[in-house]
């Protein structure tokens, strides 16, 4: 078969700048498991637990643990085949959403590098949709002054942020405004639960007698509970729904555009597509 029809076919599919194979699942599946530890562990470590006893230290602990394990799932996806042109795609798309994340820095919910990462994510696949939210938020993290504990649980809820777009349905069938609107929607409820996510990783952070909000290692879960609901109230939501909002907007009015020149781009650069010579005189 020749070039051209072996580039004919494989585009009859959407490609995916990275294949997932079993030890790039094995190694996401544990970065996941362990980053919902490192999020959710004020709700599951009764009053009276060594870690409650760490409620200080507790954070930078899986802050830590998490950089080491999300540089594994990194290299591992790297390893099932991220190729030059990926890695390419790849600097080009985070350098550009590193650059639009400080554009809303201090105002509330202005962060266009959100829809940004959905649209890649839908077009190039879960597997780089990780690589990339979480490439993207270190970028702008070392841009903005924005390193401290907080970086890797950023970097992995935005890893997740992305590759859940990668994971909608309809990849190589749903096109224009049903398309659009499914987006709008993940987009919308994304980042909602990103501004939720990184409300339970800083929490643990703030002292119990600094504000009746804040987490209390000794308190029942229960309380603690309603304490963090009042938490998100009271200090993120304007700023989640701000950024939901301009996901959304940006989305629906730029979403078209964006998702033909990211599937031109991809056709082009042929990740999947196998190099093959017809044989002489043929």
């Amino acid at each position: 078969m020749s070039l051209r029809a072996t580039t004919r076919a494989s585009t009859q599919r959407q490609a995916r700048a990275v294949r997932l194979g079993p030890r790039s699942l094995a190694a996401l599946a544990l970065v996941s498991a362990v980053g919902v530890a490192g999020f959710t562990w004020p709700f599951l470590t009764p009053p009276t637990s060594r870690l409650s006893a760490h409620a200080q230290d507790a954070p930078w602990l899986f802050a830590g643990l998490l950089v080491l394990l999300v540089a594994v799932v990194a290299a591992a996806i790297s390893e099932s085949g991220l190729g030059p042109k990926a890695v390419a795609m790849l600097g080009v798309l985070a350098a550009t959403g590193a650059a639009l994340r400080p554009i809303g820095a201090g105002t509330a919910g202005i962060e266009p590098m959100f829809f940004l990462m959905v649209l890649s994510g839908r077009v190039l696949g879960p597997g780089f949709g990780f690589v990339l939210g979480s490439v993207t938020m270190f970028a702008s993290a070392l841009l903005t002054g924005g390193v401290g504990p907080w970086l890797p649980f950023q970097m992995l809820a935005m890893g997740w942020f992305a590759m859940g777009a990668g994971l909608l349905p309809g990849p190589d069938r749903l096109r224009g405004r049903a398309e659009l609107a499914m987006l709008a929607g993940y987009g919308f409820l994304a980042a909602f639960a990103y501004g939720t996510v990184m409300n339970m990783a800083g929490w643990p952070f703030m002292s119990a007698l600094a504000s009746n909000v804040a987490f209390d290692p000794h308190a029942p879960v229960a309380v603690n509970l309603a304490r963090f609901v009042a938490y998100c109230l009271a200090t993120s939501l304007g700023w989640d729904l701000g950024r939901a909002v301009v996901t959304v907007v940006l989305t629906l009015t730029l979403g078209p555009a964006v998702l033909r020149a990211l599937r031109r781009a991809t056709r082009r650069a042929a990740f999947e597509t196998p190099v093959t010579f017809d044989a002489a005189g043929k």
